[in-house]
């Protein structure tokens, strides 16, 4: 419904949706949640088989989104692990390889990715949710800072590995979760007693991939981070953007954590 604008981009693919849900049968001792809980058994396999993925923590889960003309590859890589199933009518109905094998290109052997520069702003962040019956009320702060409290993007050379401060605010409203990422400077202007998080009230440090906008031919950057990060049980919430992708991991792992991605960089060298 939008109209057509020299100031608006469209990304020239058509992306479908999964979720994956738990069905119980994890090891109880996996304490690491985001991407890491699915880096094994999706968004590696993923990137092995050459499928470009866009990926989307939020407050509630975790959303993965491929382009439609790889759903084919998507389901015959996934569908030894998992049960698969696709939305109809609002019922779930199972899907099998033989509904897709029509046209399925069996992939060529993926190289091994491109391994970014990723940078580490100082900023802390804050993973929160809102109750969407109390959304009216911080709805005109909600609007201040979306729309009128940014600053002009800074270029970001592949030279500048640390950053002292990042601009970031993520608002996402999907089946009627509402799932916010704020720093937690913007965090003090909203009232304390709507924004609700988890009960240890963790804050969060980023590491934003990419020197460069990565764009959407390539694949393999969302397991360059979670691969690690899951062997090293370290959770992660991942969002990717239009121009870069960006992780969060707990403030008190983020050493670690650049320990870990650049020892990856420096054995892929």
């Amino acid at each position: 419904e939008l109209p057509p604008s020299e100031f608006m981009q469209v990304a020239d693919s058509t992306w479908l949706v999964l979720s994956v849900v738990s069905n119980g049968r994890e090891p109880s001792g996996c304490q690491a949640t985001g991407v890491t809980k699915i880096a094994r058994s999706v968004i590696v396999p993923l990137a092995e088989h050459h499928v470009s993925v866009l990926m989307l923590s939020t407050y509630q889960t975790d959303f993965i989104l491929v382009r439609e003309r790889d759903l084919p590859v998507v389901i015959h890589t996934l569908a030894g692990e998992f049960d698969i199933y696709k939305e109809e009518s609002g019922e779930c109905v199972p899907v099998t390889c033989d509904d897709v094998s029509n046209g399925f290109l069996k992939p060529k052997p993926a190289a091994s990715p491109t391994l970014h520069p990723v940078q580490s702003p100082q900023t802390r962040f804050c993973v929160l949710t809102v109750a969407p019956d109390t959304l009216p009320a911080i709805a005109t702060m909600l609007i201040d800072v979306l729309f009128y409290s940014h600053s002009p993007p800074r270029e970001a050379g592949a030279g500048n590995q640390d950053l002292d401060s990042i601009t970031f605010f993520s608002f996402s409203l999907i089946e009627g979760y509402i799932s916010i990422v704020m720093d937690a400077e913007t965090q003090k202007r909203f009232p304390s007693n709507l924004l609700l998080t988890s009960s240890t009230g963790e804050l969060w440090r980023m590491v934003r991939i990419g020197g460069q906008p990565l764009g959407f031919d390539e694949c393999g950057i969302v397991a360059q981070i979670a691969e690690p990060l899951a062997a090293a049980d370290i959770s992660a919430y991942y969002i990717s953007t239009f121009n870069f992708d960006h992780a969060l991991v707990p403030e008190e792992g983020i050493a670690e954590v650049i320990e870990l991605l650049q020892q990856r960089q420096e054995s892929g060298r």
